[in-house]
């Protein structure tokens, strides 16, 4: 099951968020997602772990614990195509013009 982790201090690095994890059974992957440009933490992440029964009690378990002074979030991460689009902010998503006026 992969889980995603959020509001982690930016001071978190992978091997830490695999540590808060790895009681509850085996981490096949752990990963903090960082900025494209800075390469500085986003204060977000995720994690995977191969027995879904040990990934909802580590949910469950570390939803709302404190890491380092600041309360995360624990929660089984959606698939990118569950997550609603983003707008780019732009009008009509940067077409600005009225295709039927012509």
């Amino acid at each position: 099951m992969n889980i995603y982790v959020s509001n982690l201090s930016f001071n978190v690095q992978d091997e830490d968020l695999r540590e808060f994890f790895a009681p509850y059974g085996e981490v096949t992957s752990a990963k903090i997602i960082n900025d494209r440009e800075t390469g500085k933490s986003r204060g977000f992440g995720f994690v995977e772990m191969s027995d879904d029964a040990a990934s909802k009690k580590a949910i469950a378990e570390l939803d709302g614990a404190t890491v380092e002074n600041r309360t995360i979030k624990v929660m089984e991460a959606k698939p990118k195509e569950d997550r609603p689009a983003r707008n780019s902010g732009g009008y009509n998503n940067g077409n600005n013009y009225n295709k039927n006026r012509y």
